[in-house]
């Protein structure tokens, strides 16, 4: 009787561990369902050109073999591959972080950076670059396309460095 209870408890145990890992990552997978999803849906009517969906606002299909805004956006037959190994290892490192994680919104803010990372590795390892689609610009000034992964990722490290600046020493102290 009391292994079964013991055994009954260590299951319950795994049961809520697993739970917890996977509400922390689910914001990830929400990301990536996005972000893969527009990205579809933009390449299924762009293949030129633009639309014109606000005054600031186009929707263009730009492929992308840089980093995140076409920076260092190189024409090397490595590139993507160092890339993706690149994300990837960044990815477990935020991963690893993540399970650590004890409050929701710096584990939010970490999850959808992965989302946003793993989002771009799947179209480097389909394409061998990254679709970018959102164009926005203002008197004549346009800020390089992205996508739903490139702004979860800024907005993930955006609020981790505004929980490490501002609320980390709150716990703490």
């Amino acid at each position: 009787m009391r292994n079964r209870v013991f055994t009954d408890l260590r299951a319950c145990a795994i049961y809520a561990g697993v739970k917890i890992y996977f509400f922390k990552f689910l914001p990830a997978l929400l990301i990536v369902a996005l972000d893969q999803i527009t990205k579809a849906a933009v390449m299924g009517r762009i293949e030129t050109g633009h639309i014109m969906v606000a005054p600031f606002f186009n929707l263009v299909l730009v492929w992308n073999k840089g980093i995140s805004f076409g920076l260092f956006n190189a024409h090397s037959d490595f590139g993507p591959y160092l890339l993706i190994a690149l994300s990837l290892v960044i990815s477990v490192f935020f991963a690893v972080w993540l399970l650590r994680a004890d409050n929701r919104p710096l584990y939010i803010s970490i999850s959808i950076t992965i989302g946003g990372a793993i989002g771009n590795v799947i179209d480097r390892l389909r394409f061998g670059a990254v679709v970018d689609f959102l164009d926005f610009h203002a008197f004549g000034w346009h800020w390089p396309a992205f996508n739903i992964a490139d702004s979860a990722i800024c907005v993930g490290i955006a609020f981790v460095v505004l929980d490490g600046l501002f609320f980390e020493p709150r716990r703490r102290g």
